[in-house]
């Protein structure tokens, strides 16, 4: 039996759904509002939270700033979607004292200053620290920068300074071209070129390794068959616990190393890598998920190459999923039927 512990989770976003009101081309996690509408229940929530409440920190400024890596958030998908279950949820977490709590945002729901103004505040008098709002141009395909701003505004008078913005050079850019309305992707680039795009936080995974690969630069499979993925399954920062229970690591959507319901015991009792051979083989090397692949499911390199190993991964992880259902590793299956 080969075992591998992970490190106590520092910061954790939960995932209420993979349900959004949007479907991003840049988004790790495959959300679209194609998904299935299964929201976490209350019972698991607050088993989950309970267990996280020893082991998460807090922002530098203490258990009520908050922070990208620190502290719990709550995120999707779009959490707003399901707002009685997102304030039911900020309560459960101020209940077990989890510090540094903030939610994630697109800002769709921002339809009015009125009713805008009336959930942050609903939100911040059930204990929630602050917000993060989203903003870039796959969004911009779906939301309304008014939107935006109006979450930005409203969230930073109830907020203060615990109102994140999520490229901050995005909000100033839409705000210098004077966009209104919703934007294409396509007529974004024509109106702020390529330069435009410079400063996104723009990992080559999840959907963006279908969606998006126009944008990067390719290369063959053996560029990075010696290459492995400990230390993304293996950290601590900036973890993210699914809807159905999955501990997810290193931002890698689709790839479940335990049932977080139990996160005690995963975290005391370790992962049997005999009972997930894809997580042992990517902890050794992607050629040794490369080899099995090719042998057990006849899987074909793209003929075009690859934009990064997390690129190799998951067209791997795509290609055995359909091929087969038996790997408990990866889950949620769901989440492989979305990324195109």
């Amino acid at each position: 039996m080969v075992k591998v512990y992970p490190p106590r989770p520092v910061s954790c976003g939960i995932l209420l759904s993979y349900k959004c009101n949007s479907e991003c081309r840049h988004c790790m996690y495959a959300s679209s509002p194609r998904w299935r509408a299964d929201w976490i229940s209350e019972p698991d929530l607050s088993r989950i939270i309970s267990q996280l409440s020893d082991k998460v920190v807090p922002a530098p400024g203490g258990r009520w700033d908050v922070g990208i890596n620190y502290g719990i958030h709550l995120t999707g998908g779009e959490p707003f979607l399901n707002f009685d279950l997102l304030l039911r949820a900020i309560e459960i977490v101020k209940d077990y004292g989890l510090p540094s709590a903030f939610v994630e945002t697109n800002a769709f729901w921002c339809i009015d200053d009125a009713s805008t103004g009336e959930k942050f505040r609903m939100l911040k008098e059930a204990g929630l620290d602050g917000v993060l709002v989203s903003v870039n141009p796959f969004i911009l395909e779906y939301v309304p920068f008014e939107r935006t701003k109006m979450a930005i505004e409203i969230g930073g008078r109830i907020f203060g300074g615990n109102l994140m913005i999520y490229q901050e050079v995005f909000h100033h850019q839409f705000q210098r071209l004077g966009l209104r309305g919703t934007m294409n992707f396509n007529r974004y680039m024509e109106t702020a070129g390529l330069s435009g795009l410079r400063y996104v936080e723009l990992l080559p995974m999840g959907r963006a390794c279908y969606r998006l690969r126009g944008l990067f630069m390719k290369y063959p499979a053996k560029y990075f068959l010696e290459e492995n993925c400990r230390g993304e399954l293996l950290r601590g920062w900036h973890t993210h616990i699914d809807n159905y229970g999955n501990y997810i690591t290193g931002y890698c959507g689709g790839i479940s190393l335990g049932d977080a319901r139990n996160l005690d015991e995963l975290l005391e009792k370790g992962i049997d890598l005999d009972e997930r051979p894809i997580l042992g083989a990517l902890m050794n090397s992607l050629g040794e998920l490369y080899e099995f692949a090719v042998k057990e499911f006849n899987y074909i390199e793209k003929s075009d190459g690859y934009i990064s190993k997390c690129d190799l991964c998951l067209d791997i992880r795509r290609h055995i999923v359909e091929n087969s259902g038996e790997y408990i590793e990866l889950s949620p299956i769901e989440f492989y039927r979305h990324l195109r």
